[in-house]
């Protein structure tokens, strides 16, 4: 199961509603959550505290962590002192993520503050200034990291420098995380757009369950967190069955499969063969394990791009192998077309490349 976030706003929820949905987040195995200081108006330190404790200790009922999100100015308004983070320590966060910077040494020498509490940064905007910290010598265990989130439409990052990003900062070790968007009708964020609230553009408006095996199919992302809140149960379950550090795929079967094409297409560990064809990816240790099982020709058409393939008897000593089609070509009847990955994900296919390990999911 992939590392699993959620996000909750106390400033425009009730108590109760963001318990519950802790409730339901444990009930699912989420590690982490996303909160923030930003928006709080007019209270006071103390009800801050109150507010904000109440729902941290309920989250470490389940081993969530919680990530509280500030920025300099809060530090101003709460009184709060970069060489004295006890404020954070009192109300039960894990961390803080800094959405605006300080100078890079002032970073560093909160990352030995004598909590334990985690820093995070930016990894969205220009990874200079992680640099600059890193170059002041910080407490490196503690340092992480998190890409941003964008309520508005078209604002979102574009993949590239997604992936530019991404590749730099875990150049350095550092722990990544990203954002996805609940699709609950009346889902919300911190700001008053809710126009869906994910990191990359692509992402608006996919199924959440998609969006999240995007991120994990870069193979760069650590945490995946729903930004906005509430996520339905249904979401956080599509959720719960992806397999972490795979390509994961879901398949439009195109015909009632034998137990042993069942057992090929769901039960078996796939990996991409490393001397890769342009015509397809084999995962072949399946013609081994069922050499001496029967699967007889059916639905043998030509192939598409995104077919998914098993080898039938027809091809004796490679029976049983499972193929993912890459590009159109003939079908001579020794390949069973089982079913073909759903159209809105064969953009997938592009992080398959040898020895890659992938999964078919319900």
């Amino acid at each position: 199961m992939i590392n699993l976030g959620i996000s909750i706003y106390p400033d425009k929820s009730s108590v109760q509603e963001d318990l519950d949905y802790i409730d339901l987040a444990g009930k699912y195995n989420v590690k982490r959550i996303f909160t923030n200081l930003l928006g709080l108006g007019d209270k006071s330190k103390d009800e801050i505290k109150e507010e904000f404790s109440i729902r941290i200790n309920h989250a470490h009922k389940y081993d969530i962590e919680v990530i509280v999100d500030v920025a300099p100015y809060i530090f101003d308004e709460l009184n709060i002192s970069y060489d004295d983070l006890s404020f954070f320590n009192e109300i039960g966060a894990d961390g803080i993520r800094l959405d605006e910077s300080f100078d890079g040494n002032k970073e560093a020498i909160m990352s030995y503050n004598s909590y334990g509490l985690k820093l995070e940064f930016n990894a969205s905007g220009n990874i200079n200034h992680l640099e600059n910290i890193l170059g002041f010598k910080p407490k490196k265990e503690k340092i992480i990291s998190s890409h941003n989130f964008y309520p508005q439409k078209y604002t979102g990052l574009g993949l590239d420098y997604f992936i530019e990003n991404s590749r730099k900062i875990k150049e350095k070790d550092i722990e990544l995380s990203s954002f996805i968007s609940s699709n609950s009708k009346g889902a919300f964020g911190p700001w008053d757009i809710n126009e869906g609230l994910c990191t990359l553009e692509m992402h608006r408006n996919l199924p959440i369950d998609l969006q999240a095996r995007h991120l994990i199919a870069t193979g760069l992302i650590d945490n995946v967190i729903i930004a906005n809140c509430y996520a339905t149960e249904d979401e956080l379950k599509s959720l719960s069955k992806i397999v972490e550090s795979k390509v994961n795929f879901k398949v439009n079967k195109e015909y009632e499969l034998s137990e042993v094409e069942k057992n090929i297409l769901y039960d078996d560990e796939h990996f991409v063969r490393g001397d890769i064809s342009d015509y397809m990816r084999r995962s072949s240790m399946t013609r081994i394990k069922y050499k001496d099982n029967e699967i007889k020709p059916q639905n043998t058409r030509n192939l598409k791009r995104g077919d998914v393939v098993i080898l039938n008897d027809n091809y004796t000593r490679y029976k049983g192998e499972l193929h993912i089609v890459l590009k159109d070509m003939l079908n001579d009847g020794n390949k069973n077309v089982i079913g073909r990955i759903r159209k809105d994900e064969l953009f997938l296919l592009d992080y398959l490349n040898s020895w890659d390990k992938f999964t078919i999911i319900d």
